[in-house]
């Protein structure tokens, strides 16, 4: 098959949109700015969650759902958050359309509502007004819930799976009776993230703090994990917020304590989305296509027959069969792709666009010499190895293509991260060798926001591991005591 794909050296946006097209990940829909996630892309989400959820299970979360819609007067309570997202937001208002005696239907102007609801673009405030009536003492707490859901924020310009105005994700919303309890759980949530986007997504990230301008509206503290992709660019991979009391003063959230007093709760929300499938992409990819790793690869092995005949066919058939048992019971996924409407050659190359790790070939040759021919999709090898104890050496293969992906993608991160002392050194850097640019900052908002205007690169994150250093802002020449990570990003 013709791959048709462009090279990510020529033109990294198009090979990116070119993988997620043709490998059959997503497509752009009717509805402008919005997609259609395809079966073999809604597949690698659906082990992203069921990884994600577990976790969160593990952790003493439960999940539960709550309305797509919000009354506008709810965003009114919690002023930052309402000015954070106010640009971005769907409005509903009307409930009911008819027919204009024309043939076309339109809004029927008498059906406005008392009150505009907005489409849900995060659920802070429906899920506080709810908690008001499930939390009235401390042996309510803590509450730990999560909500896997769609949210809508109007984007200009769209771009699959990053940037579209209608995404999934999940949203934790918990509430605690101290502040150190909050806390606690922001940063735990924060490592789960970090933990599996290295440990399942293969992709190394960087924790940190965001700076005041860059923090989640209405948070007093965001902490975020931030991934390197292969063009460069940053690209913020999960957010888990520590909001105070903010949200439970605006919806007069309180507990007893066990002294008897009443409180306001303390709160955290958490998410990541889809922008994910994005990461897993531009991270480790190549002009051939996907490069998934096995852990999260719906396909992690597939067994091509290449025969003459149906007795060919037929002897190929039982050995695949007893393989697929052995690997099926290892938890491996494995198909066996014996169509006769394609070529082995067709197919070698459609699972290798689709990234899947392993490929096993079969003839008739093989089953006479006891062999199989076997491509990894991560270095694109290709080994003839013994049918004998083969589901054993798959299954230690597959951990070290997995191994293999993080340590590359890793490896490419540290490459790309480079020292600037100078405001002309770190524009250099930005106009040449691109990636993370470690930097002094004086910490003001007005410094933070000149950089940005002038290079378009954003501080991504004060790294959670930062060493004390003295130093001196690369702008303003005032004092600093440690580096921040700068970078242009999605």
């Amino acid at each position: 098959m013709s791959k048709g794909i462009t090279s990510k050296n020529d033109d990294y946006s198009q090979w990116y949109n070119d993988i997620v097209i043709k490998a059959d990940l997503a497509e752009h829909s009717s509805v402008k700015g919005c997609m259609v996630i395809k079966p073999y892309g809604y597949s690698i989400w659906e082990k992203i969650q069921a990884v994600l959820d577990q976790k969160f299970k593990d952790t003493g979360h439960s999940n539960a759902y709550f309305p797509l819609f919000i009354p506008k007067s709810y965003f009114s309570k919690e002023a930052a958050h309402v000015e954070g997202f106010a640009t971005e937001c769907a409005v509903v208002t009307h409930y009911r359309l008819k027919n204009d005696g024309n043939g076309n239907i339109v809004v029927d102007e008498t059906a406005k509502l008392e009150e505009e609801l907005i489409v849900r673009p995060t659920s802070e405030t429906i899920i506080w007004n709810t908690y008001r009536g499930w939390i009235e003492s401390y042996r309510d707490l803590p509450l730990l819930i999560n909500q896997w859901a769609n949210v809508v924020r109007w984007e200009m310009r769209t771009r699959l799976f990053l940037r579209t105005t209608e995404f999934l994700w999940q949203e934790g919303h918990t509430a605690h009776a101290t502040s150190q309890e909050a806390v606690e759980e922001t940063e735990r949530m924060l490592d789960v993230y970090a933990d599996f986007a290295e440990n399942w997504m293969a992709v190394p990230v960087v924790k940190g703090k965001k700076t005041p301008t860059e923090r989640f509206a209405g948070a007093l503290e965001t902490y975020c994990i931030e991934a390197l992709m292969q063009d460069g660019k940053a690209l913020q991979a999960g957010t888990s917020h520590f909001l105070g009391q903010n949200f439970a003063k605006a919806f007069d959230v309180k507990f007893t304590s066990k002294e008897g007093k009443q409180e306001h709760v303390w709160a955290t929300s958490w998410g990541v989305s889809t922008r994910l499938m994005g990461a897993l992409i531009m991270a480790h990819s190549d002009d051939a296509g996907l490069v998934l790793p096995p852990k999260l690869a719906p396909i992690q092995v597939v067994i091509v027959p290449i025969y003459r005949g149906e007795e060919d066919l037929a002897k190929i058939s039982t050995f695949v069969d007893e393989l697929m048992l052995k690997l099926k019971g290892m938890g491996i996924s494995v198909k066996y792709d014996s169509r006769d409407s394609q070529r082995p050659g067709f197919k070698f190359a459609e699972y290798e666009l689709k990234g899947v790790p392993v490929r096993l070939a079969i003839g008739g040759r093989d089953m006479e010499n006891g062999t199989v021919e076997l491509a990894r999709r991560d270095t694109r090898e290709k080994a003839t190895v013994p049918q004998e104890a083969l589901d054993i050496y798959i299954a230690n293969l597959l951990n070290e293509i997995q191994e293999n992906i993080y340590n590359r993608a890793h490896e490419f991160r540290e490459e790309h991260i480079t020292e600037a002392n100078s405001y002309d050194e770190f524009k250099e850097l930005l106009d040449g060798k691109t990636g993370f640019i470690s930097a002094h900052w004086d910490g003001t908002a007005e410094t933070e926001k000149q950089i940005k205007e002038e290079t378009k690169a954003t501080i991504r994150c004060i790294p959670l591991n930062n060493k004390q250093e003295d130093g001196v802002c690369i702008v303003t020449g005032k004092p600093s005591t440690q580096r921040v990570l700068f970078a242009r990003a999605y």
